[in-house]
């Protein structure tokens, strides 16, 4: 019996070829895109899920909100509150703390092999092994990280260091890190690498007690409660995972008790659950955004959708057709019950064939979008998540888009039916209004993907035209080893400057544009008071301000001692001084100390667009320089230059292996995150659009095809080609107008939150709103009016000769 169903279902099937392409076409774009979504927001979730106990493990966050509103989350703490959390809150069954160091040399005494620069080695306590056990080839996980200057290594890194020698002999092996001064330990533990997808890249764990001198405890920024650093990570393991709320109450306590009130800034706590790592500050560049993720998943259920609602369309549309079918087989004793299930099969035999299409599709679209998913991501089909999807997915959508189609084809009356009645004459016709809406909420959907990425781009190529107040061309960056001797940088800086396609060169805490933030507050006098002024601090040399063409003001930027500095014209603005040349020589009290203003610049986006410019201070210490700025000659060719930068860069630090790249590339990644939603959405547009084509290409046809004979006669009386395609069109203008009236709330309200994100935004173009719904309105003329002009030229005479 089910044999015979499937047979049916496939004649039916190969009898009308067009509809089944459009069908299997529509289903299949809907479904490889739902899969390969549905494998992208399970890989994200899929992150240090394999911890015992993952639901009881929370990692604190520090959070600085000052009274302007700006807030400022960091996922570290100060040092200080690693050390009493577990004595000052209950319920806390375990701590974990770890500080992890930034580009370090490492060096294997054995043989003085260096092994480059890594930023896999962190500082941690016995007790993160607690909270995150691992399996350990060597050493005890009690007491390998009690002792100062011990090291727990991976599995990879053992035979990388020491190659050929098993676990247990690695044991007291010496291993040395160079960073602000030499750490040299020793192996007391092996532990086997994470085979699953995590965050913690770490490959050597260094005890925490090695940072036990008040000095190097500065050095690292663990000495104050007043000092929060990212690197700096505290974890706990509460009692019970209902402790959440009692932990961010205690927090807050916390936070009180060891910060002093002021109108200012306030200090908070918070407990950040372990699942919620992946999606926020991780040590990782696999981090992502949850809106992100989450617009992924709508825009899925929308192509998913609206290939349903296709389906849906034109199953309801064509049923007049097989209304005989039904009256035939009623007559001969067929029950409802039993077409209902043929003609479900039909509708799952469809989603089977669009399934395995939408498998082939799923490739093409990871290779095309491969820049926008994870590193390494791939789709294991074998997964049991994805064979679930296999037999759940196809079943359930089967049942909902064909369930209604087989509701109405399996009620007709048998005497109408056979009479190509499909149901008793009313002024309202279900079929038609479900259709016609149908067909409204396709149109939407697409004007309103149209008018978000036509919006999207307008304001990314506004903000990207913007003048940034400095020059941006012909200027490659190099970053410097970590706490380089300052001889080393000067030398580093005179030899590229003795090169011929060098115009200058400078050293520099930060690029002159980045994503990098120093903030401080300084005070001006003011008669015999002071005021106090929040700024933005850049550490720089004298040779900053030319080589990035910033424009000077007023004296110079010659910074000599750290007791000078340059200040912005926003500076001035806060301090209430009017000229460039009456802050010159004016003292300020910054940094701890009285600085002299020797200099002013003009103001330029040191950060992106979306934030204002804030009044700024250039100060200089060499010991912090963390970047070089190469100015280029013009007329250069940029590959060559590149080539000689590096080899001079390779002579100078003959172990590093850092790399020139192009200041306007970093600049473009400000907008990385809005190029990614307005290329995925550009996606979704042509997508929505094309399913929305297909729909009204079959529904068309087949309801043209309908009207053949009205055609052909008004024709006889006398019409015209313009009246007749004037007569089909009119109907579907209609529904392309309120689909425009009814996609352009969604969109406007979207955009809206999105361009108040730019201090720097164009104004809400509405130009582009109508554009959008001419072009559809043209597409849908377009598709009728071919399918009008070809049913107006069939000759009347062979369409009503049988009248």
């Amino acid at each position: 019996m089910l044999k015979n169903y499937f047979t049916i279902a496939w004649r039916n099937l190969t009898r009308n070829r067009l509809r089944t392409a459009i069908h299997i076409l529509g289903l299949s774009l809907g479904i490889s895109i739902s899969f390969l979504i549905f494998n992208v927001v399970w890989h994200a979730h899929s992150f240090d899920r394999f911890h015992p106990d993952r639901d009881r493990i929370f990692r604190i966050n520090t959070t600085t909100s000052y009274s302007n509103g700006e807030n400022y989350p960091n996922s570290g703490t100060p040092g200080p509150l690693g050390e009493v959390i577990d004595s000052e809150i209950s319920g806390i069954e375990a701590k974990g703390r770890l500080n992890t160091l930034y580009q370090t040399l490492v060096v294997v005494p054995e043989g003085n092999r260096v092994m480059g620069r890594t930023d896999k080695v962190t500082f941690a306590d016995p007790g993160f092994f607690q909270i995150f056990p691992r399996k350990w080839l060597a050493g005890n996980p009690l007491s390998a990280l009690l002792q100062p200057n011990t090291v727990v290594i991976t599995q990879s890194n053992l035979e990388k260091y020491f190659p050929g020698v098993q676990p247990l002999d690695a044991l007291g092996k010496e291993l040395m890190w160079i960073d602000k001064d030499t750490i040299l330990t020793q192996v007391t533990g092996v532990v086997v690498d994470y085979t699953e997808n995590t965050d913690f890249i770490f490959r050597d764990f260094i005890s925490y007690s090695t940072i036990e001198t008040e000095e190097q405890k500065q050095w690292y920024g663990l000495h104050s409660w007043g000092n929060v650093n990212s690197s700096s990570q505290l974890f706990v393991k509460v009692i019970s995972p209902l402790d959440q709320d009692g932990l961010g109450e205690s927090l807050n306590k916390l936070a009180e008790k060891n910060y002093s009130k002021n109108e200012v800034s306030n200090t908070s706590f918070t407990a950040e659950p372990l699942s919620e790592m992946h999606f926020g500050q991780n040590y990782t560049d696999t981090a992502v955004s949850k809106v992100f993720l989450n617009g992924l998943i709508y825009i899925g259920l929308i192509i998913l959708a609206l290939a349903t609602l296709n389906f849906v369309n034109l199953e309801t549309a064509q049923a007049i057709g097989r209304a005989k079918e039904v009256g035939i087989r009623k007559t001969l004793g067929g029950r409802r019950g039993e077409l209902i299930f043929q003609f479900l099969t039909e509708t799952y035999l469809l989603v089977i064939l669009a399934t395995g299409t939408g498998m082939v599709l799923v490739e093409v679209l990871r290779s095309v979008f491969a820049s926008y998913l994870p590193d390494g991501f791939l789709v294991d089909y074998s997964a049991m998540q994805n064979l679930m999807f296999y037999f759940l997915f196809p079943a359930i959508l089967s049942f909902v888009s064909g369930i209604y189609p087989s509701m109405i084809l399996s009620g007709y009356d048998p005497q109408r039916a056979l009479k190509g009645e499909k149901a008793a004459h009313t002024r309202f016709s279900l079929g038609i209004f479900l259709r016609k809406n149908l067909t409204v909420i396709q149109f939407s959907s697409s004007i309103a993907f149209i008018i978000l990425v036509l919006v999207l781009n307008y304001q990314i190529n506004f903000v990207s035209s913007q003048p940034l107040g400095f020059d941006k061309s012909a200027i490659m960056y190099a970053s410097l080893p970590f706490m380089s001797p300052t001889e080393k940088m000067v030398q580093l800086q005179e030899r590229i400057n003795q090169n011929a396609v060098v115009k200058g060169s400078s050293l520099s805490g930060s690029l002159v544009s980045s994503t990098s933030l120093w903030t401080s507050d300084s005070y001006i006098p003011v008669d015999t008071t002071e005021k106090q002024v929040y700024v933005q601090v850049m550490n720089v040399d004298s040779a900053f301000v030319g080589v990035n063409g910033i424009p000077l003001l007023a004296g110079n930027s010659l910074l000599t001692n750290p007791d000078e500095i340059l200040v912005n014209r926003n500076f001035l603005k806060e301090a209430g001084i009017s000229e460039p040349e009456a802050a010159l020589n004016l003292e300020i009290r910054f940094g701890g100390g009285q600085k002299k203003i020797i200099g002013v610049f003009d103001n330029f986006h040191s950060r992106t667009l979306r934030e204002e410019i804030r009044p700024m201070i250039m100060t200089t210490n060499p010991k912090y320089f963390q970047s070089i700025t190469v100015k280029l000659e013009p007329g250069q060719n940029l590959a060559y230059s590149k080539q000689e930068l590096e080899a001079i860069f390779k002579n100078v630090y003959p172990f590093e292996t850092s790399e020139f790249k192009f200041l306007d590339e970093e600049i473009n990644q400000f907008y990385e995150e809005d190029l990614r939603i307005r290329n995925v959405l550009g996606a979704a547009c042509i997508l929505a659009i094309l399913i929305s084509a297909m729909g009204l290409f079959g529904l068309s046809s087949y309801t043209i095809a309908q009207r053949t004979k009205e055609i052909s006669i008004r024709k006889v009386l006398g019409a015209t080609m313009t009246q007749i395609l004037a007569l089909i069109s009119k109907d579907y203008l209609v529904l392309v107008g309120i689909s425009f009236l009814l996609a352009v709330f969604p969109a406007y309200f979207f955009l809206r939150d999105w361009l108040n994100g730019f201090q720097y935004r164009v104004d809400m173009p509405y130009f582009i709103y109508v554009l959008s719904g001419l072009g559809v309105m043209l597409l849908c003329l377009l598709i009728v009016g071919l399918h009008s002009y070809m049913a107006a030229q069939t000759n009347p005479a062979k369409v009503l000769k049988d009248e």
